[in-house]
This record gives C-alpha cells, sequence and structure tokens, in this order.
C-alpha cells in the first residue's frame, strides 16, 4: 500500500519521504539496541536504570526520559562535506584529515532529512568546496537543495581560486550567497597566511568574482579571520569597494587536534590574537555598514556543523566531537549531541540575510 502511494507522489517528494522514514527507522533501532548490546554513552532520551547482571546479560537496561529537552531545530546547517583544499591556511580548523567525500546520493539523501527535520539553510564549506570533481559535485548539491527541496537559502563559502564563469552559468540560478574568504588585500601578508598559489593574485581573483556574482545574481559575502599577521590591518576602503551584502570578521580560533595540539594538522597558535586586539580591529573598522563581527565564543557554540560523515560536530570543549552520522540514526538523535547554543545562534543574527534580496 505504502509503494503505491509513493508511486504516484513527485519523483523527490517520493525521496524526501523515504529518507525521513529510513532516519526515523534508524533511530527507532538505536533506542531498541541496549536489548542487544552495551552502549558507551547514554542514548538522547533515554535513561539507564541498570547495569550489567546475571539477570540481564545482555547489557544495561534503559528507559524513556520523560523530562529530555525539547529537540532542536536544524534551521541552519554549514556541510563541510569535504576537508582537502588547495591552500595552507595556518589557522584553518577543518583541517585535511581524510579525503573522504559522501557518494552524491547519500549526501543527498541526509540533506533530504535535514529539510524534513526543519533545516531551511544550508551552506555548503571545506576544505574546498569546488576541489570535489572541479565543482560539479557542490553545483549538483546546490541544484537539488534550490530544486528538489525547495530551501529558502543555500549557500558555498570557498577560497575562490578555483571558480570559473562556467559554473555560475551552469549553476548560478540556484545559488544564494557565494561567500569568498579574503583576509588580507595585501598579496605578501596573504602568502604568510596560507593564500597564495603560486602567480595567481586572490585579491585580483576576489574582484573577478564580485563581478560574476552580481551578472549571475548571486549574494557576494566576504569572510576574514582577523590574526596576528592582518589585525593592523585597514579595509575600509577596499570592503566598501567591494561592496558586499555582509563581511563577517572572524577572530582567529583554536580548535584541538585540528590546528592546535599534538595531533593537529596545523599550529595556529602564531596566529592567534587577544579580545582587545580584535575589539581594536572592530572599532577601526565601526563605519563599514556591512561588517558582521564573530567573536571565538559566537563561532564556538552558535553553528551547526556537519562534517564529512555527515555528523554533527560539537565544538564547545574547545575540539570537535562528534556525534553519530544522521545517515545512521536520524537528526533528531544526532543533533542532541552537537552543542548547539540556539539562543547564541539568534543572538549573532544567524538567521538574517539569507536570499538574494539586497543585491
Amino acid at each position: 500500500m505504502l509503494l503505491g502511494v509513493l508511486y504516484r507522489l513527485p519523483l523527490a517528494v517520493a525521496r524526501a519521504v523515504l529518507v525521513a522514514l529510513r532516519g526515523r527507522l534508524c533511530a527507532l533501532c538505536w533506542s531498541l539496541a541496549p536489548l542487544s548490546r552495551p552502549l558507551s554513552l547514554p542514548l538522547p532520551g533515554w535513561r539507564r536504570v541498570s547495569t550489567l547482571s546475571p539477570v540481564s546479560p545482555v547489557g544495561p537496561r534503559w528507559e524513556r526520559d520523560d523530562d529530555d529537552e525539547a529537540s532542536l531545530t536544524p534551521t541552519s546547517v554549514n556541510y563541510h562535506f569535504t576537508r582537502q583544499c588547495n591552500y595552507k591556511c595556518g589557522f584553518c580548523f577543518h583541517t585535511a584529515k581524510t579525503s573522504f567525500v559522501l557518494p552524491l546520493e547519500e549526501a543527498k539523501m541526509g540533506l533530504a532529512m535535514l529539510k524534513e527535520a526543519g533545516m531551511e539553510k544550508i551552506n555548503f564549506s571545506g576544505g574546498e568546496p569546488f576541489l570535489q570533481d572541479r565543482g560539479e559535485f557542490v553545483g549538483k548539491l546546490v541544484q537539488f537543495c534550490k530544486q528538489d527541496l525547495k530551501l529558502p537559502s543555500v549557500s558555498i563559502v570557498s577560497n575562490g581560486s578555483l571558480i570559473r564563469e562556467r559554473w555560475f552559468k551552469k549553476y548560478g540560478e540556484y545559488l544564494d550567497i557565494l561567500a569568498i574568504s579574503c583576509d588580507s588585500f595585501d598579496e605578501n601578508v596573504n602568502v604568510l597566511i596560507g593564500r597564495g598559489q603560486g602567480k595567481k593574485n586572490h585579491v585580483e581573483n576576489l574582484h573577478k568574482l564580485r563581478q560574476w556574482c552580481r551578472e549571475y545574481a548571486v549574494a557576494f559575502k566576504i569572510n576574514s579571520v582577523i590574526n596576528r599577521f592582518n589585525v593592523e590591518e585597514d579595509m575600509n576602503e577596499q570592503i566598501k569597494a567591494l561592496n558586499p551584502v555582509r563581511w563577517k570578521v572572524f577572530q582567529c580560533l583554536l580548535i584541538e587536534g585540528e590546528n592546535s595540539g599534538e595531533d593537529a594538522l596545523r599550529e595556529a597558535e602564531r596566529f592567534v590574537i587577544s579580545d582587545e586586539e580584535f575589539e581594536q580591529f572592530l572599532d577601526r573598522h565601526k563605519d563599514v555598514s556591512c561588517l558582521v563581527p564573530e567573536s571565538n565564543q559566537k563561532m564556538r557554540d552558535s553553528y551547526l556543523i556537519l562534517d564529512e560523515y555527515m555528523r554533527f560536530l560539537n565544538c564547545r570543549n574547545g575540539r570537535k566531537e562528534p556525534s553519530k552520522s544522521i545517515l545512521d540514526v536520524g537528526v533528531e538523535a544526532a543533533i542532541k549531541f552537537s552543542g548547539f547554543d540556539e539562543m547564541m545562534f539568534l543572538k549573532r543574527g544567524g538567521n538574517s540575510h539569507w536570499t538574494k534580496n539586497g543585491l
């Protein structure tokens, strides 16, 4: 009977229904898991009422916790689907520890599950998202999210070095916002940071991308990480000339195991600035109307980050602690481990400037 109903639905809707059912089935299997094996972590919404004993040799016994907090809604999600990058930014906090990328159809399945759970905005990031299949992978995901899932907002964060005009011609109509990372308007500083790529000029490329965004009706943003090498720079004139819809200014952030600590691929300690230095930079640029500052606290707690395995990453303890994959346990179960601060998300204006309005 279910198959008969699905047969009459549009393909995209039927797929989303099947995906949602799969997520709920996975979550149910997890809730029954204690009947067959012991678990090292408590399940969201369940509590342990006994441990291993001769009477219960299969594992601990669990029961539903009626006082469990209300489920979080993944309104805005940042999907870092790849860790690979062609730049070597010294402060990068999502480093190339693996080359894993989900198969396209599995990635679409996870995105449909997130839409079913309440996602309205998706941001694709990395690594560098345009490395995978020369931008075709992220292009197909962007098209799927806008055309099939009909999400209000679809965006990408990129270093911009690999984007070509043919990509805009093919996928530009499905993209709401393109954010380009630019930490300095001095090429020597960009090279010191790790944003150098041979003879290519990062700043010149930034202006070319700005023009393409105008031509293909894509909102243009700039992201800058303020660090030891650019904290004294005055960017007022250049930012006003580029006129982005938003200029996000981040304070250099340390994440243990990523850009700090023994098992890290980067040593970002030399890039770190104090809170006072960050405030001085902000004060110097207070007349830039599109400036949106984000301190370390805001960055750590107010983003829902999904890694290449579609696991939510909890950064509250100074390192990235992954949940189970939403493809295995469903969105509702996985998001409980995300450490997401919904109030901080709203406070920093995470639910504004989502579409092409403002071009």
